[in-house]
């Protein structure tokens, strides 16, 4: 009784001292992880997330050591134990009791079997890894991008099948047998199962904190694998009724304020079309325009104004014409009537098919319709041939937000009290901002050296600045002389504002200024160039961009269009010149782009290591000495309006043609010159 007893007691201080050993040993391994965290951060600039990885890492770092140690100083050539003094090499870093630990942990026959069980099974896998020091991680994205993937992962028994294919490409039948049996439990199992469908086909346990078939590193947090039941037929029912509820819910706001805006287009008491025209019958190119919450366009297409023309069937709504839209300006601007039969809601949704459009919001050419404060002040179609200066404010003051009209109304408060009655001839409705804007331009001293400052915004080139503009820079666009950087610089923040900030596009696309990517810098200043160009990629590096480079050869403008992460460059020149015209630019954007793949530990084969891909792009070809700079700036508004990353290599399908026409040049003025009545540059 006192022997059992006493073994009692023995059990229990035998339990308390193993316990108090594995509190001590947590605690100085922890101690031990805090130091070698504080080693990698004092040394690299890494995030804090990173700190189980880089753990982990050290630890399969650690073992390697061992195993290194015991291989080279612990075991002669037979594979004997020896029993080694302390290597001289290694005093700094291994103390004397150390050394004698590993020793006799390595002596430890329970070691020693788990160690020949690894080995034997480590020489001769079922499965052998196919790729070599090529790992899933590399595997899975060069997977992702051949198959030009938007997916950010692939299911592991995916991986684990490409992975375990040799240089023949045919796996073996072993391997084949086991991803069918993947493939049938994917359809069968839930996806919440705490087992994953790799380890069920291959019969062998999950070990907690790994992913089989991820490879090193990936964890079930890092994945956001949840374990938990499978929602039953109930739950699954009630969460379909809460998503249906909420999209019939979303359905009956946007038809609502859909309506609004059809009340807003048909009330004639707020509509004044001044330089509405008369839409001719026959099909005709046109642009369509809403009026709520503020007039703008939205769309181009042509309309359709024939007599007794129905619409999928039926008759019209009152007070409009049929349309087909080709572009889509402002994507996702609701229609003033829906298509039930497309189920287009947007603009963008209904490109390519007919829709109705209200007849006062449709606009042939370039013209615009103007909202008027009343039915009195209201400016005939058919008015004299000269307008006032005043006159011609308040007609733009119409046409602006509320912004504007603020920023407009001080320029026509100065001209009232100067008292300037001077008139100007009426221009085309194409050149109205342009007249508009040459008219504010002469009431200030810009015409006799003044200049004004734009500001640049950080993120439309990477740098906070003002951009000094004066009557030389607007003179270009008034004369259609050759443009310099400073109209492209004004009008690239006009696209930033307009079509990228609006459409969330800063996401996907980037601009390098002009004025430190030409080829005067790069030939005389190489490194300011591509320090610049690369800072600029590093910092959008997590995401795939396209970079637009408005590109100055010393009298000639080119579009460069990058895509760092899939390493194309894309080329656009309205002269139809070859890249290869500008040796080292090419040098430069390619050495660019191998620093970024460096920086971001990017490995490729000496294959790939220059598969950079340079595209020529069969864009419009400018028939004269001075459009290279519009047509440079129509490259980019065509692409960000389509919102594409790829530019196909005959151009975009929408923009196709063989050289812009005159009133698609003007387009850019137009929208250059109303963009500075906005910006208030001649206050």
């Amino acid at each position: 009784m006192a022997d059992d007893q006493h073994e009692e007691v023995s059990k229990n201080v035998s339990a308390e001292e193993e316990i108090r050993r594995g509190i001590t040993r947590n605690k100085e391994l922890n101690e031990s992880k805090e130091k070698i965290w504080s080693e990698i951060k004092r040394c690299f600039n890494i995030e804090e997330e990173r700190r189980g990885f880089c753990i982990k890492l050290a630890g399969k770092l650690l073992r390697g050591f061992r195993t290194f140690l015991s291989s080279k100083f612990l075991k002669d050539a037979d594979g004997n134990f020896v029993d080694a003094e302390l290597p001289k090499k290694y005093e700094s870093l291994i103390s004397a009791e150390e050394w004698e630990a590993f020793k006799s942990k390595r002596q430890d026959p329970v070691f020693q079997r788990i160690s020949a069980t690894n080995r034997e099974r480590a020489s001769s896998p079922a499965y052998p890894y196919r790729k070599g020091r090529v790992g899933y991680g590399r595997l899975e994205q060069s997977m992702l991008q051949k198959e030009e993937s938007s997916e950010t992962s692939l299911p592991a028994h995916v991986l684990w099948k490409e992975a375990r294919v040799g240089k023949s490409g045919v796996p073996q039948e072993e391997v084949l047998h086991v991803y069918q049996k993947c493939e049938e439990l994917s359809q069968s199992l839930s996806p919440d199962d705490t087992k994953g469908i790799l380890s069920r086909a291959l019969d062998v346990p999950e070990y907690s904190g790994r992913v089989r078939g991820k490879g090193f590193g990936v964890t079930p947090t890092s994945l956001s694998i949840k374990k938990g039941k499978a929602p039953s037929n109930r739950e699954l029912h009630a969460r379909l009724e809460a998503m249906q509820a909420e999209l019939d819910a979303l359905r009956r706001e946007r038809e609502a304020s859909a309506s609004t805006v059809y009340r807003d287009a048909s009330d004639k008491d707020s509509i004044n079309c001044t330089f509405q025209p008369n839409i001719p019958e026959g099909i005709s190119h046109c642009q369509l325009y809403l009026s709520s919450p503020y007039y703008r366009m939205v769309g181009k297409g042509k309309v359709h104004n024939v007599s007794g023309v129905l619409l999928h069937t039926r008759e019209l709504p009152a007070g409009c014409l049929k349309v087909s839209v080709d572009i889509a300006v402002e994507p996702n601007a609701a229609l003033p009537y829906p298509s039930d039969d497309s189920d287009a809601t947007t603009v963008h949704e209904a490109v390519g098919s007919f829709v109705a459009w209200p007849t006062n919001l449709i606009c042939v050419g370039y013209e615009t319709p103007t909202k008027s404060k009343s039915k009195d002040n209201a400016i005939p179609r058919h008015t004299e041939s000269t307008v006032s200066r005043k006159e011609l404010q308040e007609n733009e003051v119409s046409n602006a937000s509320a912004q504007q009209k603020k920023e407009v109304s001080n320029a026509s408060a100065r001209v009232k009290s100067s008292g300037a009655k001077k008139t100007v001839a009426r221009k085309k409705p194409t050149t109205k901002y342009r007249s508009c804007l040459r008219t504010f331009l002469e009431m200030t001293d810009i015409p006799t050296g003044g200049v004004r400052t734009v500001h640049m915004e950080v993120g439309i080139f990477g740098f906070d600045y003002d951009q000094m503009i004066g009557n030389e820079d607007f003179m270009q666009v008034f004369s259609h002389e050759e443009i310099g950087v400073t109209v492209v610089n004004t009008y690239i923040r006009f696209l930033y504002e307009k079509l990228m900030r609006p459409n969330g596009l800063d996401v996907s696309f980037g601009f390098l200024a002009p004025a430190t990517v030409n080829l005067g810098l790069i030939l005389s200043r190489p490194d300011t160039v591509t320090e610049y160009v690369l800072r600029i990629l590093m910092d959008n590096k997590d995401a795939e961009k396209l970079f637009f480079i408005p590109f100055n050869t010393g009298g000639h403008w080119l579009l460069l269009a990058i895509n760092p992460i899939r390493e194309i460059v894309y080329y656009l020149d309205s002269l139809g010149n070859e890249w290869t015209t500008y040796p080292d630019v090419k040098v430069l954007i390619d050495t660019v782009l191998q620093a970024f793949r460096a920086q971001r530990d990017i490995q490729t084969s000496r294959r790939g290591a220059n598969s950079i891909t340079w595209i020529k792009v069969a864009c419009p070809q400018q028939r004269n000495q001075i459009d290279c700079g519009y047509f440079m700036l129509r490259f980019m508004r065509d692409t960000l309006a389509l919102g594409r990353l790829k530019i196909p290599t005959d151009y975009f399908d929408e923009f196709k043609c063989a050289f812009y026409t005159k009133d698609q040049v003007d387009e850019i003025k137009e929208e250059w010159c109303q963009f500075m009545i906005k910006l208030n540059v001649c206050s």
